[in-house]
């Protein structure tokens, strides 16, 4: 993508005249509450926050923090309340993006996926499921490049494949990425019929050259150091577009993805944003170990991505 650090996507995500509200539940934790006040001041968003007030007010001065001016914080008394005033803000138009606070993520995607009254059916980005998509930034590669899907689906067959990678290249476009880069991960850029991921790969790629998946250049099955080495490709004779330039790495399951993006962060020195996408909106689902910085710049990412 153009921009090529999370400090250029956060400034990007500030620049519009009319920031996105984002709805809150329970956004109770310093680290929260630090990067929505720095998000809020920085013009990236509006938002509003729903839970025990005084609680919300009480983080606030705990990070040494006032409520911003942009911040409206409406009483609810119980987590359920929060978040079905949260859902229920984003369904009626009042908010552009949901986030979780200090709940638990299995009440908040009930209240997020509720036939009822959740925020189910067809967004921008794609079909009600939902996916785990994170931006990563590492000096070991020249632009900012996203993962999917590492925290959602456990093992997805190849229609949840593709509705995986559809809404993570819908995203990348709102960020600008006018024909994402997608490099469908397997062990190596051979198909082996016992490997199902190589399999899959090779029938999202034949999908993209027949015109079923558009918008976007599908390689695969391809392995993740052709995926994201020049170098590499060249040794090996990978002849891709993709090869040692991907904008997107599209996992074959949650284990590899999981531990992919765990050795980024922990081994790569990686920063990252995330946002779970495949909903009406952007959901930013943050881990409770999360930092202030990883928050806030997931906040700027969903931002961005309403573009």
């Amino acid at each position: 993508m153009n921009i090529t650090s999370l400090r250029g996507l956060a400034a990007k995500a500030a620049e519009s005249p009319h920031p996105p509200m984002l709805a809150a539940a329970c956004p109770y934790d310093a680290p929260t509450l630090a990067a929505l006040a720095r998000a809020v001041r920085e013009g990236v968003i509006r938002a509003v926050l729903y839970g025990d007030s005084e609680r919300v007010r009480a983080g606030f001065e705990t990070v040494g923090e006032q409520p911003p001016d942009d911040v409206e914080i409406i009483c609810a008394s119980t987590p359920d309340d929060a978040l079905a005033a949260a859902v229920k803000a984003v369904r009626d138009g009042g908010a552009d993006i949901i986030m979780k606070g200090l709940v638990d993520t299995s009440d908040f995607l009930r209240a997020v996926l509720s036939r009822a009254g959740g925020l189910r059916g067809a967004g921008e980005y794609g079909d009600a499921l939902l996916s785990a998509f994170g931006i990563f930034e590492t000096p070991r590669y020249h632009k900012l490049f996203a993962v999917t899907d590492f925290a959602m689906n456990i093992a997805p067959d190849l229609d949840a494949k593709r509705s995986i990678l559809e809404n993570a290249a819908g995203f990348l476009r709102a960020l600008g990425v006018a024909e994402p880069k997608i490099a469908v991960l397997s062990e190596t850029e051979h198909i082996n019929p016992k490997i199902q991921a190589s399999i899959d790969a090779a029938e999202l790629k034949r999908m993209n050259q027949s015109g079923e998946i558009s918008g976007c250049v599908v390689e695969g099955p391809i392995a993740f150091d052709l995926a994201m080495s020049r170098e590499a490709a060249e040794i090996k004779g990978c002849d891709s577009p993709v090869a040692g330039d991907a904008d997107l790495i599209l996992v074959p399951d949650i284990i590899s993805g999981n531990a992919l993006v765990k050795s980024l962060t922990l081994f790569g020195g990686a920063q990252t944003a995330g946002a779970v996408i495949g909903a009406a909106v952007p959901i930013v689902m943050t881990s409770r170990s999360a930092t202030p910085d990883d928050k806030y710049y997931s906040i700027c990412l969903s931002a961005l991505g309403l573009r």
